[in-house]
């Protein structure tokens, strides 16, 4: 009995795999119907992992042209199951076309998020440049969950290419969708943690003309950062970080700019309190 939750042992993937060999071969002896059902069976699962094992599993077939068909049409199901495990089938398909991947995660970021997010994750990974000017396109949709979706993943290129990440939530800062803010939060503090040096000019230009929503958002950021700095745990703090954090939050406090300064004040009172 398959589990409906959680990562696949070597047990569950023979079992798999077994039922794939039998859905082969109902398509070979052209019993598409039945094979078609068996594959929905096993796809409308709530468990990501075997989604994800039953999708590139069917690439094992040798015609793919009786797969294909049937891949298109789940894609389209009203199960998110079944949708997700044609996702991954056609993504396994064109593993080494990534315009294909582009045009696949942007037909899908809506139906299927979850697993669009885990492949944006790995084709930051894979192709960075291809991906900055996709997201630059996403992020200037009216498409909110696009909008959202956009900053998935591109912690990948803190260390790479922090000026783009700025300038890209420079593009964003004002938006009003809740789930576009806290992915500009969570952005800001994985690339602040990576180039304090770079981030923190940036920030406090947002700061200087700021209304109270942007304040807000820059605050949860700041906030997030401030505390890292006075953890006691230090396994996930570079000295640089805890250094330049501490010294633009002083910098801050002294600002000619209120807004600023209040900001500089109010994280000051979090990193200069005594842990004990």
């Amino acid at each position: 009995m398959l589990n409906k939750i959680g990562r696949l042992d070597t047990e569950a993937k023979k079992e798999l795999s077994s039922l794939l060999e039998k859905i082969f071969k109902l398509l070979d002896e052209n019993k598409k119907d039945k094979a078609e059902k068996k594959i929905l069976s096993l796809a409308k699962t709530p468990n990501y992992f075997i989604r994800e094992f039953v999708g590139a599993g069917l690439l094992n077939y040798s015609d793919q042209r009786k797969i294909v068909p049937i891949a298109k049409k789940m894609l389209k199901h009203k199960i998110y199951g079944i949708r997700a495990t044609a996702f991954f089938y056609l993504y396994n398909r064109y593993i080494d076309d990534s315009k294909k991947i582009l045009a696949l995660i942007d037909e899908c970021a809506e139906s299927i998020p979850w697993e669009v997010e885990s492949i944006i994750n790995e084709m930051w990974k894979q192709y960075p440049d291809l991906m900055k000017e996709k997201m630059k396109s996403w992020i200037e949709t009216g498409n909110e969950k696009k909008r959202a979706l956009s900053f998935h993943g591109m912690e990948n290129i803190s260390q790479s290419d922090p000026n783009f990440i700025m300038n890209f939530v420079s593009k964003a800062i004002d938006d009003d969708t809740l789930e576009v803010q806290k992915k500009i939060t969570h952005i800001l503090t994985q690339v602040a943690r990576a180039n304090p040096v770079i981030v923190f000019p940036y920030i406090r230009e947002w700061l200087i003309d700021a209304d109270e929503k942007r304040i807000k958002t820059i605050w949860v950021s700041m906030k997030k950062l401030a505390n890292i700095v006075v953890q006691r745990n230090q396994k996930s703090k570079s000295y640089d970080f805890v250094l330049l954090t501490g010294q633009t939050i002083n910098d801050w406090k002294n600002d000619e700019n209120e807004i600023v300064s209040t900001m500089g004040k109010k994280l000051s009172r979090i990193i200069n309190r005594k842990i004990y």
